[in-house]
């Protein structure tokens, strides 16, 4: 059974964030499970540190952009909104070329707080970075 208040589109994800942060630098949401949330981050110019790997604040906009998106869908958002309270990562494994993936998952859906752990890996499939995110949930009007 599906855990979201609201699904829309990949379509209609992908184009909310097109003029933002994770547009520019070519994240892409690529699939809706019924409990978790995948997107795609390109390794290349936009994500590389200076010594040519993945830059570990390019895994926590991954990190952080499926879970924010996730938590929002949980929530009626004619009622509520979702912020981000705490994010952490480790960085696991270098990536120099290629897509990371990233699969968001909730670990706690509350009234007040939602805690996500997302896990990020490379284009063989191995982990290279973790990550957990404590969303705020608020009503309107505050």
């Amino acid at each position: 059974m599906a855990i979201w208040h609201a699904k829309p589109s990949l379509e209609e994800l992908n184009q909310s964030a097109a003029d933002c942060m994770p547009g520019y630098i070519g994240l892409q949401i690529t699939e809706i499970g019924d409990d978790y949330l995948v997107g795609t981050l390109p390794v290349d110019h936009r994500t590389r540190q200076p010594f040519g790997i993945l830059h570990g604040g390019a895994s926590v906009v991954l990190a952080e952009t499926l879970g924010s998106i996730a938590a929002n869908l949980v929530v009626d958002t004619a009622k509520f909104y979702c912020v981000g309270q705490e994010i952490n990562a480790n960085h696991l494994r270098p990536v120099g070329e290629g897509k990371v993936t990233g699969t968001a998952k909730p670990v706690h859906i509350g009234r007040s707080s939602q805690v996500w752990e997302i896990r990020i890996t490379d284009p063989h499939g191995k982990l290279n970075c973790i990550s957990r995110i404590t969303m705020a949930v608020v009503p309107h009007g505050r």
